[in-house]
């Protein structure tokens, strides 16, 4: 089924690359990277040759297999079907829908609404208040519900793909000045799973792309 190597279209700073980067990275694969710029000459994204590829204009995207994916969690599920181990998805329903829940609350529930082509609308000047009443709105909700699902990670003890959400948007609340004092089971867990290599050597400071001032 594989056809060549992986390509994975991705941006040093998006959030929803960061966690293809991580689930590629805990699978151990092997995979070749375009960079997308999404703010040099207008926007890379919006080039005839990206909007062909995916015409959300949007990254990631991901070759692989013969088939084009957009969509970070679309991505991140077939990975899961096709290559199982180590595991993203637990076993138990409930869990699983645990998982499921959490990762949608992130990525559909916080991240778009303070995503570039949003803020880009708002305006400059309401930009900062808009993002952080965005992420502490949605994270408000995360606290609470991460109180019944934890573990060592969002759903008990084992990495899954509500972490790989997870990380990114903290990594985003940082970036927009969220004071996250309020959010201590959001703050240990994302400490845990920074400690981990995946999370890393994925990380937005380590890309081919990014700026040597942002480099670490």
């Amino acid at each position: 089924m594989q056809v060549g190597k992986p390509i994975l279209y991705s941006y040093f700073r998006s959030s929803c690359s960061w966690r293809v980067r991580i689930a590629l990275a805990l699978k151990n694969m092997d995979y070749e990277m375009i960079t997308i710029n999404l703010t040099k000459d207008g926007g890379q994204q919006f080039s005839e040759e990206f909007q062909a590829l995916n015409p959300m204009k949007q990254v990631p995207a991901l070759k692989i297999d013969g088939i084009t994916i957009g969509q970070s969690l679309a991505i991140i599920e077939y990975l899961e079907e096709t290559r199982p181990t180590p595991r993203l998805l637990p076993q138990d329903p409930k869990k699983r829908a645990h998982v499921r829940m959490i990762s949608h609350l992130l990525a559909s529930g916080i991240q778009p609404l303070q995503n570039l082509s949003v803020l880009k609308q708002v305006g400059q000047e309401n930009q900062l208040t808009w993002a952080q009443q965005a992420i502490s709105s949605g994270f408000n909700a995360l606290e609470q519900i991460l109180q019944s699902t934890a573990g060592k990670y969002c759903v008990g003890d084992e990495v899954s793909m509500a972490d790989l959400c997870l990380a990114p948007q903290v990594a985003n609340a940082d970036r927009f000045k969220v004071d996250l004092t309020p959010y201590p089971t959001i703050s240990r867990i994302n400490k845990s799973l920074l400690a981990l290599e995946a999370f890393q050597v994925s990380h937005p400071c380590r890309q081919p792309d990014t700026p040597p001032e942002l480099r670490a």
